[in-house]
Formats: C-alpha cells, structure tokens, sequence
C-alpha cells in the first residue's frame, strides 16, 4: 500500500507499526484524553495528537476544560489538536491553549462546515 499516513486510537498501545519500513514523511495521528495516553502517542510516533474533550460533550459525562487543556498542551513539543465540544461560542478560547489547531464533528453535522467567528471565518475542507 502506498500511504501518506495512519491514525491510532487512543485506546491502540500497540508499538508493532514500528517494525515496519514506512515513508520519511510518513504522518502519524493518534489521539488521547490525558497525559498517559499522550505519552503512548509519543513512543508510537506520532506526529499530531487530537486531544479530547476539551469542552462539554452530551456524550461524555469528563471533559478537559480550558485550564487543564492549555496544560497538556504547554508540557508536549507534539502539535495538539483540540475536539470535543468546540462551537462557535467557545472556540475563541482556543487561541490562548497553545493548540496548533481544532476539530469539530457535531458542530459540523449540526450547522455545516463554516464557523462565524467575527472577522474571523474558518470553513473545513473534507478529505478524498
């Protein structure tokens, strides 16, 4: 197979993809909800790790909130990405986490991909 990249769950602890051949710039994803699970992401390999929930979710009853996110973020060189519970009324908070980017799924789902933020306009590009 001629991949560009891999995601890893947050539940995969598995090192096993290491012992493969894989392109220099091979991307490596994974995602995690505290510091243990990024900590697996790391020795795995990846590259950018989705942390999540950072804000109220309807499915979860623990989320991260903004202090313990930014956090996370400030003790890890890898590019964290926030998801979970980000609309358009909290996702100006994101700018003081440190985070290199965001994911919504919900939000998306519910009202689109655009988020007004002001003068600010984020849109999502879906992936072929």
């Amino acid at each position: 197979m001629n991949l560009d990249g891999a995601y890893i769950p947050a539940f995969n602890k598995s090192l096993k993809h290491k012992l493969y051949p894989i392109k220099r710039d091979f991307l490596i994803i994974g995602s995690s909800h505290n510091v243990t699970e990024i900590r697996y992401k790391i020795k795995q390999g990846c590259k950018k790790i989705f942390l999540s929930p950072i804000f109220r979710v309807s499915k979860k009853k623990n989320y991260l909130g903004l202090f313990n996110f930014r956090n996370l973020v400030s003790k890890t060189k890898i590019e964290i990405i926030a998801l979970g519970g980000i609309n358009e009324f909290n996702i100006k908070k994101l700018k003081i986490s440190g985070c290199s980017g965001f994911a919504s799924i919900s939000h998306i789902k519910k009202n689109g991909p655009e988020i007004n933020l002001g003068r600010f306009n984020f849109k999502y590009t879906k992936l072929n």
